[in-house]
């Protein structure tokens, strides 16, 4: 589906939700995608991209940011604390902040580099066992914990169960945001994005549907 489309998706959505145009922001997800696709992309005009694997995103970014001006990048996937320096040092925004581990490594980074990027909390709203995130019970503590760090908290992510309503989980993050004073919620993927932004999603992480199936090979 073009670009074009998802963008008109998008702003029905906002409309459909009372919401004011541009309110909620497109991550193009560009994880295993061939650079021609997204170098199309980029030539369509769409500056905010979203990686996975930090050590992908290396291997792209540089480069095309050498002839794109204003790219954005924002890191999406979980992330080793290893890896959060170089993590830091390329992108705007990660979104998954997931343990005080690396909530401390980033505030000892932060102090080192002079910046940081924005963060987003994941939570683990259907509190799956093998799923990255912060339950909803103990989100409220790492808020506090987070910003006792002066880390510059964004806002929160989720990514619902594959095989239940995504409604609810959308609601339950917003909810959890709200009581925490934070605006930002990255939520939404190519099937459901029109629903996050219903439930008030300021980021929706789109990516099969603009770029076609990934290449995994």
């Amino acid at each position: 589906m073009p670009l074009t489309d998802i963008r008109a998706r998008i702003a029905e959505a906002e409309t459909a939700a009372g919401r004011p145009a541009g309110s909620a922001r497109l991550i193009a997800v560009s994880k295993l995608q061939p650079d021609e696709r997204v170098e199309a992309v980029l030539q369509e005009g769409q500056r905010v991209f979203g990686e996975n694997r930090v050590q992908e995103a290396a291997g792209k970014w540089p480069r095309f940011r050498e002839t794109y001006d204003g790219v954005e990048l924002h890191i999406i996937g979980p992330l080793q604390t290893n890896k959060a320096r170089q993590a830091m040092e390329l992108a705007q925004a990660i979104h998954s902040l997931d343990r005080p581990k690396l909530a401390n490594t980033f505030a000892r980074l932060a102090q080192e580099i002079g910046t940081c990027p924005q963060l987003f909390i994941q939570v683990n709203t259907g509190e799956e066992p093998q799923k990255a995130g912060v339950l909803p019970g103990e989100t409220d503590a790492f808020v506090a914990e987070c910003r006792g760090l002066d880390l510059p908290i964004a806002g929160l992510m989720c990514i619902p169960p594959v095989d239940e309503e995504p409604s609810l989980h959308f609601a339950l993050l917003a909810k959890i945001a709200a009581r925490n004073g934070l605006e930002g919620l990255s939520m939404g993927m190519s099937g459901d994005f029109e629903k996050a932004i219903m439930h008030g999603a300021t980021h929706v992480r789109v990516g099969s549907a603009i770029f076609g199936d990934r290449d995994t090979h």
